[in-house]
């Protein structure tokens, strides 16, 4: 790509940057569907975020995305904000307006297109999510919200379970999520033959710590049919292994990561991608962690 007076910017602030594989995404976009745009990394210190969205906004920024820690943060230095990502309390992507930036969360619709491709349904399932934290209220609110039959909202602190559980349940006027401690995981396994959809939200197991597993019991693994972990490196990691080795399939977090950039980058450009461009850029991301994959299947 050559960059020119016309070339518009977009980038990811957050801190740490360095490990992100954003860039891949977007510049392989930009390339293959002819726009001038280049997308670039930015690492924001603590304490630096509002000069950073000024900043951005005074050098004429088209978009960002916005990464730990600072999802929540962002938020008050927007000039608007998405519905969705309202009532998620998150945001991952800016969209420049005439007054400032508009703020969107990509990663739910991104993690909710991804299942989709896999022909994982929310529908009526029951849904077990491990973790409370920033994620793991997103997908709450995601799996409530696409008529899931029941969620199971685990967390080590109770507490913080409880707490979003109460505020998703009711925001979208329903009872459909049952907040419980971690420990009390053995409570959905009494009695039951059910084979839950399962998401890892937490970052136990991520690289360099791919021995790690929220819940080690492996008869937890036997209940799960479809298990999803955020985490795409490693590759495989712990949760995945353990939801084979029990008969379910397993996907790790990388085909959200492809669509949750290609909201965005569809947002940022009033364009849309399609599935074959989708397959190139998906081929592209496995290169660099050194995987071969065929397309998104």
């Amino acid at each position: 790509m050559v960059v020119n007076g016309k070339t518009r910017v977009c980038g990811l602030v957050g801190n740490p940057v360095e490990h992100t594989q954003s860039p891949v995404i977007h510049n392989t976009l930009a390339h293959e569907m002819g726009i001038n745009m280049t997308y670039v990394p930015f690492l924001v210190d603590n304490g630096q975020l509002e000069a950073a969205v000024n900043g951005a906004f005074g050098l004429n920024i088209l978009g960002m995305n916005v990464t730990v820690p600072y999802k929540n943060d962002v938020i008050a230095y927007l000039d608007d904000m998405d519905s969705l990502a309202k009532k998620i309390g998150a945001v991952n992507t800016l969209v420049r307006t005439d007054r400032g930036y508009k703020g969107y969360n990509t990663d739910i619709t991104g993690l909710l297109r991804a299942m989709k491709s896999d022909d994982v349904s929310i529908k009526d399932e029951e849904i077990i999510i491990l973790g409370a934290g920033g994620v793991g209220r997103a997908v709450t609110y995601m799996c409530a919200a696409n008529g899931a039959h029941k969620v199971y909202l685990l967390n080590r602190n109770a507490a913080k379970a409880e707490a979003v559980a109460a505020e998703v349940n009711k925001e979208l006027i329903t009872d459909c999520v049952t907040p419980m401690a971690l420990s009390d995981y053995k409570k959905l396994l009494t009695g039951t033959e059910n084979r839950y959809v399962t998401i890892q939200c937490t970052s136990v197991g991520l690289a360099p710590d791919a021995d790690n597993v929220v819940i080690e019991d492996g008869d937890f693994y036997h209940y799960i049919k479809y298990g999803y972990d955020l985490i795409y490196s490693p590759w495989e990691t712990k949760f995945m292994k353990l939801v084979k080795a029990n008969g379910g399939m397993a996907y790790n977090g990388l085909k959200m990561l492809l669509y949750q950039g290609i909201d965005a980058f569809e947002l940022w450009n009033d364009c849309k991608v399609t599935d074959e461009t989708a397959d190139k850029v998906y081929g592209k991301l496995c290169g660099k962690l050194g995987q071969e994959c065929k397309g998104r299947g």
